[in-house]
């Protein structure tokens, strides 16, 4: 029995066409993809310019087998270029929109932690002034 009650009868839960339609599978992949902190750090670093992988994990601290993965996660989303030259390999943000993003993403946070200061810093007045809100 699942949670509705039923047995295992499948039920159409009316996003079915949402979670199929092929625009938000890419853009929930590409959002899915940044989800990770490395990640974020990489499309920084490379937002200022190319760099190599070496560079790369010497910045980030991790072995060539991490940076590896991630950096070919990014790319496989085309976040991401290449070029080899010799043994050595550089990568470069593809579109410098996506420094935008994260700017975008860093003022969305920094809006909503600041409105959660705030909250906080009321909740704390309250409790020197005595009144409870509850």
């Amino acid at each position: 029995m699942d949670a509705s009650g039923s047995r295992g009868v499948a039920t159409s839960t009316g996003n079915d066409h949402v979670r199929s339609d092929p625009v938000y599978v890419v853009k929930a992949r590409m959002f899915k993809t940044l989800g990770h902190p490395v990640r974020i750090r990489i499309l920084e670093l490379l937002a200022d310019g190319e760099r190599g992988v070496g560079e790369l994990q010497a910045e980030l601290h991790l072995d060539s087998g991490g940076t590896s993965q991630h950096l070919a996660a990014l790319r496989q989303q085309g976040l991401l270029d290449s070029r080899r030259v010799g043994t050595s390999v550089f990568y470069r943000v593809r579109d410098p929109r996506v420094a935008d993003l994260l700017a975008l993403a860093k003022t969305i946070l920094t809006s909503a932690l600041t409105d959660s200061q705030a909250l906080l810093s009321d909740l704390a007045d309250e409790a020197h002034d005595g009144t409870e809100p509850f």
